[in-house]
């Protein structure tokens, strides 16, 4: 195997096992403050055996962001996890086993601990209120549950994912908690994929003397495209689209601009000179459509 990849390999492992650490991580730190410490780390321990269990080994990011989100929304499994151990703290008759907002009388979003009955002996629980109290895990994916009731009808929008990248620096809620640089730390090697395509564009209008014989522009990108196809973020569909587009753009773009500003001066030479004129500028087109399609697919997995 060659080291580049056996690098991208690795890569893909590491990709998964982010993900699956960032939703163990923002599960425990909605418990923080809701569950004492030993009831929060069982909690966190019985999580990942059981992710691990429905992800039957698997290392592909595209799989285990599946599996999470069929397990849903952290702060919803801690409340759930409250609510257990208050049931068998209840039957117990030992307030000492009790979640920790159980015993002050808050349960998790602010609401009273306790049971209330409801015309004709029914039970429900009373309406939540805001608990300044509340730990900051448990009040920033609060939030972000109450800014995804209304998802479903935002994301069925054309380029509803790219919207809310563009949106993410004035609200990052309307990212569904996903803001511009989150991303970036959750997709590292795509995001530097998507400067290296960049910088390839860049550097077009520079004379730089070729190596061997491509063209420093040309050498570059493909550092880019290999990258860019061997992740695991985009489906091969997208990967194709972002790597090929600076081609299409370089090939047929110059060939169709280049001779239509030919006109009617004839001959081949004539053709040849206005299509190195435009290439180069339809290559850095096609390289920035590439990109924010790249982008734009990046933002709506997120």
């Amino acid at each position: 195997m060659s080291p580049l990849i056996g690098a991208a390999l690795l890569g893909v492992i590491e990709r998964a096992e982010q993900l699956v650490l960032n939703y163990v991580s923002r599960a425990a730190d909605a418990a923080h403050g809701v569950l004492r410490t030993d009831q929060r780390l069982d909690f966190a321990k019985r999580l990942r055996a059981r992710i691990e269990a429905e992800r039957h080994g698997s290392q592909n990011a595209r799989e285990v962001a599946k599996v999470l989100a069929r397990f849903g929304d952290p702060v919803e499994l801690v409340e759930r996890e409250v609510r257990r151990l208050a049931e068998a703290a209840a039957a117990a008759g030992d307030p000492a086993d009790a979640p920790a907002a159980g015993r002050r009388g808050t349960d998790v979003g602010g609401r009273g601990a306790e049971e209330r009955r409801g015309p004709g002996g029914t039970r429900r629980f009373p309406a939540a209120v805001d608990d300044r109290d509340a730990p900051p895990g448990v009040r920033v994916h609060r939030r972000i549950a109450e800014e995804r009731l209304g998802g479903p009808a935002v994301r069925g929008l054309p380029f509803a994912g790219l919207r809310r990248a563009a949106m993410s620096s004035a609200n990052p809620m309307a990212t569904g908690g996903k803001d511009a640089m989150t991303m970036v730390k959750e997709h590292p090697r795509e995001t530097a994929a998507m400067v290296i395509l960049v910088v390839a564009a860049l550097l077009v209008p520079f004379d730089l003397p070729p190596l061997a014989i491509f063209a420093i522009p040309i050498v570059v990108w493909a550092g880019g495209a290999v990258l860019v196809l061997f992740s695991e973020s985009w489906q091969m569909r997208d990967r194709f689209i972002g790597v090929g587009a600076p081609l299409l753009g370089y090939s047929v773009g110059g060939v169709l601009v280049g001779g239509l500003r030919v006109g009617g001066e004839p001959g081949l030479e004539a053709f040849l000179t206005q299509f190195w004129s435009v290439s180069g500028t339809m290559f850095m087109i096609g390289t920035a459509l590439g990109v924010v399609w790249l982008v734009y697919r990046l933002a709506d997995l997120s």
